[in-house]
């Protein structure tokens, strides 16, 4: 069974009944913390004590840069009782505290958060310096910041058409500053990848994506958009005063010691300027093609295509399908110190070693055309360009193909052989497609299943036919359905895994390009040759309880 967090009331009441008492002899220390009795039964001051029990000593340099939030941990508990979270990792906490001796409490906490605690001992002017610093700069909840912006209500009523210097002040004040680092912190504690911050006729509305799905959470009241609004473009350095044209940015911070860029885009609508910060983690990105969802004979094709002296491969997909993560798992692969490997973006969204990495800036020039004509100089081995967006950059990149040069490239569209019909209509010949293109592969990304709830459940036959898959299929599958729990935030999934269709260039089908056939026929053609559709690689998962058939129908709609 999933454990289930109490509630902060519920914590509060659990610890408040508790008192507190001298450490016996022979008292047992919690799970996770170094067992050793103290030498007796004598009142000890809290560092020496700490020192016999086997506690580790901390102090104020090793706290983290950015505050530990537990929810179920009120603040002001955490000052009564002189504890500091420090890190959550699984199922267990690490607190520093003030009085070791305070076995109670600690197996109150242990029993009502349902984890095992690792205790460190630091002294008591820290541990609430530390309170005061953390959690009075981003950390608390947005009800518990909203209270302290009670006090100053009439000050921000004016700021819809404010002036850009009470603009400035406004967002410069310290509840509108831990308000803003609050929706980062919990945006990338639960897995965000956006941030959207929306203006509407009855209401400020804050989402965040997580898997591929928005879901609304706690919002600020209307009366603060346009000071939360300035606070950001201030992170961003974009400008304040201006709230009739769309704007662009990025921001840098650090959260819980990992390093976060988060891309700010603002556009003016009816009700005010809407916002939205990607985030980007880079230590949590995923580069290993291993760990992508490739089945293993897809996996073994895409090895087979990239290791290729020259040609033209593509992924395909809509925007958010994982494509450029999958380029960067494929140049990690053959990133060695004999190849020569260069990028062109927009924007760079991922730092490699030992790749050079372009971002485009079409204010300046900087274009994708532009830009390839210039790498194809530098005597490269492996181009990787983000997008073929225009005739021209798909001209220059199949010529790189077809003098010796391996490129790697992304299309807008539904399935890998409609990318053949995207190359004519934007005017590439069909003789210079046929040569250049060695292979292309559409993908999506499905949700996974949570581990910790779901449900075994066969499907509904209607699904299964709407997948395009046989009733003979259910034979001995074991599939599972969502269900939803404390762990994935009662959605049923957590986490996300790619699906696949790899078309590899053969005779036949470039045979099929020069006839100038159309892309149905060039898919029945690939399919005769064991290309697997999308729908088809996502029934495997679900067979192998990875992902539902709702989910893998939900990416394919198109189709």
């Amino acid at each position: 069974m999933p454990l289930r967090l109490p509630t902060a009331h519920e914590v509060s009441k659990a610890l408040g009944r508790l008192g507190r008492r001298r450490l016996p002899g022979g008292a047992a220390v919690l799970v996770g913390i170094p067992q050793a009795d103290p030498a007796g039964d004598a009142v000890l001051q809290p560092l020496e004590l700490a020192e016999k029990l086997g506690y580790r000593r901390c102090t104020a340099a090793e706290f983290p840069s950015s505050p530990i939030i537990v929810n179920e941990l009120p603040l002001k508990f955490l000052k009564q009782h002189a504890l500091l979270p420090l890190l959550r990792q699984g199922n267990r906490l690490t607190i520093a505290v003030a009085d070791p001796a305070d076995l109670h409490t600690f197996d109150a906490l242990a029993t009502a958060l349902g984890c095992e605690l690792e205790v460190w001992v630091c002294t008591r002017a820290e541990i609430e310096e530390a309170l005061e610093r953390s959690y009075g700069s981003g950390a608390t909840t947005i009800g518990s910041i909203i209270q302290d912006l009670k006090a100053e209500e009439g000050e921000y009523d004016d700021l819809v058409d404010g002036d850009e210097a009470h603009l400035r002040d406004m967002a410069s004040e310290a509840p509108v500053i831990r308000l803003v680092n609050h929706l980062i912190t919990r945006a990338v504690e639960v897995g965000a990848s956006d941030i959207h911050i929306e203006p509407f006729e009855n209401g400020l509305f804050v989402r965040y994506r997580i898997d591929g799905i928005l879901q609304d959470t706690e919002a600020p009241p209307a009366r603060l958009q346009a000071a939360i609004i300035s606070r950001v473009k201030i992170m961003a350095r974009l400008n304040i005063a201006e709230r009739r044209l769309p704007q662009d940015g990025r921001i840098r911070v650090r959260v819980a010691g990992r390093e976060i860029d988060l891309r700010v885009s603002t556009v003016p609508t009816l009700y005010g300027e809407s916002l939205v910060m990607r985030i980007l983690d880079r230590s949590s990105i995923v580069v290993d093609l291993n760990h992508l969802g490739f089945l293993p004979d897809t996996l073994k094709q895409l090895e087979g295509l990239i290791r290729r002296p020259h040609g033209i491969i593509l992924v395909t997909g809509p925007t958010g399908s994982g494509k450029t993560t999958t380029l960067y798992g494929a140049l990690e692969k053959i990133n060695t110190p004999e190849k020569k490997i260069i990028t062109i973006e927009d924007p760079v969204e991922y730092q490699l070693n030992g790749v050079n990495q372009i971002h485009v800036k079409p204010q300046i020039g900087l274009t994708f055309a532009n830009g390839l004509r210039s790498i194809v100089r530098q005597d490269p081995d492996v181009i990787m360009v983000g997008e073929i967006r225009d005739a021209e950059t798909a001209s220059i990149a199949i010529e790189s193909a077809l003098t010796g040069h391996l490129v790697l490239s992304t299309l807008h569209t539904n399935d890998s052989a409609g990318a053949i019909t995207r190359l004519l209509d934007m005017g590439v010949e069909h003789f210079l497609v046929a040569s250049s293109v060695v292979g292309i592969m559409a993908q999506r990304l499905v949700r996974l299943l949570c581990r910790d709830c779901r449900r075994a459940d066969p499907p509904e036959s209607a699904s299964l036919s709407a997948l395009g898959m046989p009733m003979e299929e259910l034979a001995g599958a074991q599939m599972y359905q969502p269900n939803g729990c404390e762990a994935c935030s009662h959605t049923g999934y957590r986490g996300r895994i790619g699906i696949f269709e790899m078309l590899l260039m053969t005779d036949e089908i470039r045979d099929l390009i020069l006839q100038k056939t159309s892309s149905q026929i060039i898919k029945q053609c690939a399919m005769r040759h064991g290309m697997r559709l999308l729908r088809q690689d996502g029934w495997l998962k679900v067979k192998a309880g990875l992902t539902s058939i709702a989910e893998v129908l939900r990416v394919t709609q198109e189709e």
